[in-house]
């Protein structure tokens, strides 16, 4: 096993010859990859976790990091980019695994009935938690970064107001926001532009959020949230808005989700998608399936222009953010790690919450595996904006978001 395991990484650092690292085996022998200062120590504890990293990959390596079978002293990062390497992808997952993937599949995928289950695996984790790493306005989808040096505040609030430049928002238009999180996005268009919101979330959590500072902004009136399931939104609104949603739809569901859209934005009205997508049809990956966005499908961009057309939805502009979402997953990083002796101090929230080892060790490999999915990796994050049928005002240049 250590001999095959070897030969692994030997190929997996012709790739990346820059790095060089250690790695201790379980009966205490230490061999250096690369010629080198080592960036990280790897510790395989057992022989078992070394099979698995063959027999399950991606899944295999993130569930004994989880354990504690797979320990990194160094650049965890440096670690995690072989996991975007040729050499790693073409690894199997064996067929028990694969009958758990088709199983997970059937088990947690974006029903009616299954949704309110999923979102709330996925963003329910806390509201003091997911203070302690994001921004101050709670927005945990991709930020938007003008400067090198700009803060993850910064860089929220420039999202917000690119997507309000491209949605042509002006003072008193109706915007909804489909999978609104935690308001962010429904703050700023009231704040900055008097939009009038209304948004919908079936995170109970995100919900409780939003009531509380619609309240203590003196919004009420002007924004308004709905515990609800999308397909039960009502009205028409002059704008639309889905911000890091529709990867939660699931590519069955998505005739319906813009049949949906179609019924709420109005004839010419101007709509923003925000989404982690794909270059093709490449499933999503089975570990974050598993551990932190059950019913995850990220669509494949080519499925989502097609749903978009048989509607009467013409994209007019995309953009692809996908260096935007690796800085804001790098700022999360940090901020989680200069924090996580306040995590570990959480309480629990109502007693279903344990923020022990396994918690954090689960979070680390997720904010760091996706920073790098994304700069090395498969994952886009596509940022379309599109009209209800012909909007023939609608700027032809760029210059309207760059003044």
């Amino acid at each position: 096993m250590k001999k095959t395991l070897l030969a692994l990484l030997h190929a997996l650092h012709q790739h990346v010859p820059e790095t060089s690292f250690d790695v201790r085996f379980w009966d205490g022998e230490l061999v250096r990859i690369g010629s080198g200062p080592p960036q990280f120590t790897l510790t395989i504890r057992t022989a078992a976790a070394a099979r698995r990293i063959f027999r399950d990959g991606t899944l295999g390596v993130g569930e004994e990091y989880m354990k504690g079978n797979l320990e990194v002293d160094g650049d965890l990062r440096a670690l995690l980019r072989f996991g975007f390497d040729p050499a790693f992808s073409k690894l199997k997952l064996s067929l028990v695994n694969k009958l758990k993937v088709i199983a997970g599949f059937l088990l947690f995928r974006q029903t009616r009935a299954k949704a309110p289950v999923n979102i709330s695996a996925g963003y329910d984790h806390g509201n003091e938690f997911y203070k302690l790493f994001l921004d101050k306005s709670m927005t945990y989808t991709c930020a938007y970064f003008k400067h090198d040096d700009d803060t993850i505040e910064q860089a929220q609030n420039q999202k917000h107001d690119h997507i309000c430049r491209k949605l042509q928002l002006q003072d008193g238009e109706r915007l909804v926001d489909i999978g609104c999180g935690f308001g962010g996005m429904m703050f700023y268009a009231a704040e900055h532009y008097g939009a009038v919101v209304s948004g919908c979330t079936l995170s109970r959590k995100q919900y409780q959020h939003i009531s509380e500072q619609i309240v203590l902004r003196k919004l009420e009136g002007r924004v308004t949230v709905h515990f609800l399931d999308y397909r039960n939104m009502t009205g028409t609104f002059d704008k639309f808005v889905s911000i890091g949603m529709i990867e939660h739809v699931g590519r069955r569901f998505h005739p319906a989700y813009f049949q949906k859209v179609k019924e709420l934005l109005k004839v010419g009205g101007i709509g923003v998608l925000h989404m982690v997508g794909k270059d093709a049809r490449i499933a999503s990956d089975l570990w974050l399936k598993r551990y932190l966005f059950p019913g995850l499908e990220c669509p494949f961009v080519g499925d989502i222009f097609g749903e978009m057309g048989k509607v009467g939805f013409i994209p007019v502009d995309m953009e692809n953010l996908r260096l935007h979402y690796s800085k804001t997953l790098e700022w999360w990083a940090k901020r989680f790690e200069d924090n996580l002796d306040k995590i570990r101090a959480l309480g629990g929230d109502g007693g279903e919450i344990v923020y022990d080892e396994t918690f954090i060790r689960m979070w680390r490999f997720y904010l760091n595996a996706c920073q790098l999915g994304l700069r090395y990796g498969t994952d886009r994050l596509y940022q379309t904006t599109f009209t209800h049928g012909i909007n023939n005002s609608y700027p032809i240049t760029r210059d309207y978001l760059y003044r």
